[in-house]
C-alpha cells in the first residue's frame, strides 16, 4: 500500500468509516495471520492474536488516537506484543509444518534443506532461538520484510535488527550443521 493511500485510509479510519476499516482488515489480515500462526504454531491462537490486533486498533481509533503513518508496523507491533505476552505465559512452542493450510518454503534459510525431514529440523531449530530472533527471522524470510520495516514493527533500532538476524542465522546454521538434539 502506498504512503498516500495509507494516509488517506488512516484518516477515514479515524472517522470510523466502515469501508476504511474493511480495507485495513482485508489488506493486513492475511499477513498478520501467517505471522502469528508461524510464531505461535496454533491456528486458533493465531486467529485470537489477529482479532486482538484489530480490536486494539479499533479501540485507539475510537479514542481519537492511533497511528498517523506506518500502519503495517503499528499492527505488527501489536501482534508482536501479544505474542510476546503469550510466550511469557506459555514457554513451550510447537511450530507446525503448515499452520494455516498454505505451503511455505524454508528455502530462504538454506538451499541445503529440500526434504520434509530437514524442514522439520528447521522448524524445531527455530524454537531454539530467542523470541526476538525468531520474530526477526519470520518477518525477514517468511514475510519478506526489510530491516527498516522490522525495526519499526518491533520498536528496535535497525542495527539491533541486523544483529538479531545475524545471530539467529548463525545459531540456526550451527544447530542444523552440528545435528544437535533440539529437545529441551
Amino acid at each position: 500500500m502506498s504512503r498516500t493511500r495509507e494516509h488517506e485510509i488512516l484518516q477515514r479510519a479515524r472517522r470510523l468509516e466502515h469501508q476504511a476499516l474493511v480495507d485495513i482488515y482485508d489488506q493486513y489480515n492475511p499477513g498478520l495471520y501467517r505471522y502469528a500462526a508461524r510464531l505461535l504454531g496454533n491456528a486458533d491462537l493465531a486467529e485470537e492474536c489477529v482479532a486482538e490486533v484489530f480490536c486494539r486498533l479499533l479501540d485507539v481509533l475510537q479514542n481519537g488516537k492511533g497511528p498517523r503513518d506506518n500502519l503495517q508496523a503499528y499492527l505488527y507491533r501489536i501482534a508482536h506484543n501479544w505474542i510476546t505476552d503469550r510466550w511469557r505465559c506459555h514457554v513451550t512452542l510447537n511450530i507446525p509444518s503448515d499452520p494455516d493450510g498454505s505451503e511455505y518454503s524454508t528455502e530462504d534459510f538454506t538451499d541445503e534443506m529440500p526434504d520434509p525431514s530437514d524442514q522439520a529440523k528447521l522448524r524445531q531449530a527455530l524454537t531454539r532461538l530467542t523470541p526476538d530472533q525468531r520474530q526477526v527471522i519470520m518477518l525477514r524470510f517468511y514475510e519478506d520484510w526489510d530491516n527498516k520495516e522490522i525495526a519499526l514493527a518491533l520498536g528496535k533500532p535497525t542495527g539491533a535488527i541486523k544483529a538479531l538476524q545475524h545471530r539467529a542465522v548463525v545459531t540456526l546454521r550451527q544447530i542444523l550443521l552440528d545435528g544437535k538434539s533440539y529437545r529441551e
